[in-house]
């Protein structure tokens, strides 16, 4: 029988194939992010349901909102194909290869991003944005540029650089088509604090600080059926892994 491995990298022969084939974690987010939206557009559910606010979540314990605000990327538009883009081009390959065999360590990492990008709108009333799910793409695609730094990329197949640029060049793309940059900014700011705590202090000597609770990886076992363990071994060279450092190991 073929593994998960290999049955990866053979051609997929329809979308139901290539969407059984994405990793748990990116899988469950976009598919949450997909249908959020059609709820939406259908008028199954209000936006205004979703979005983060703290008073509703403090003074009428609707905590869900803390959930909700990472999984709707907006309407139906061309900013909303682009980040369901950047999940699958960017979070996809992050999950399936840097952290391949670590499923709990990439949940992990998804979780500490939210939990980095939450608190902002307490401390001014400039970061009080109602949905960070944009920010949480980022993330991704600021860590994937990290793991990758060297590999030639492009916008929209026509602006081509090196992959170590395309979080800045997508944040200017953003400006342009009208939208804000600063919650793709906080998504930037919120990669790096997790790649210099998981690779650039430890790569320089420090204390590991970043470790993967006990209860995510159960989480893990219990909703897909795998802990992802931290000792794995990713397959392939490692790009920025100086001293054999990986990113989000233990």
């Amino acid at each position: 029988p073929l593994t998960k491995k290999r049955a990866r990298r053979l051609p997929m022969s329809s979308p139901g194939d290539w969407y059984q084939s994405l990793p748990p974690v990116c899988k469950t987010w976009g598919t949450a992010c997909m249908l959020t939206t059609v709820g939406v557009q259908l008028g199954l559910v209000a936006a205004q349901a979703l979005y983060l606010d703290y008073p509703l979540v403090i003074n009428k314990f609707q905590i869900w909102r803390t959930l909700t605000n990472f999984c709707f990327l907006g309407p139906f538009s061309f900013p909303f194909v682009m980040r369901i883009m950047m999940i699958a081009q960017y979070g996809v390959p992050l999950e399936q290869h840097t952290f391949e065999g670590r499923t709990a360590d990439f949940l992990w990492m998804v979780i500490l991003g939210m939990c980095t990008l939450l608190p902002l709108p307490m401390f001014t009333s400039s970061l009080k944005l109602p949905f960070f799910s944009s920010s949480l793409v980022f993330m991704l695609l600021y860590l994937w540029s990290r793991e990758n730094p060297n590999a030639n990329t492009s916008i929209m197949g026509m602006v081509k650089m090196k992959a170590f640029y395309l979080p800045w060049a997508m944040m200017g793309l953003t400006m342009l088509m009208g939208g804000s940059m600063i919650p793709d900014f906080l998504g930037i700011v919120a990669g790096h604090l997790y790649y210099f705590l998981t690779v650039l202090q430890p790569r320089a000597g420090g204390p590991t600080l970043v470790h993967t609770p006990q209860f995510v990886r159960a989480l893990c076992v219990h909703t897909f059926g795998a802990a992802g363990s931290a000792s794995a071994t990713p397959q392939g060279p490692r790009t920025f892994a100086g001293g054999g450092r990986r990113l989000g190991a233990d």
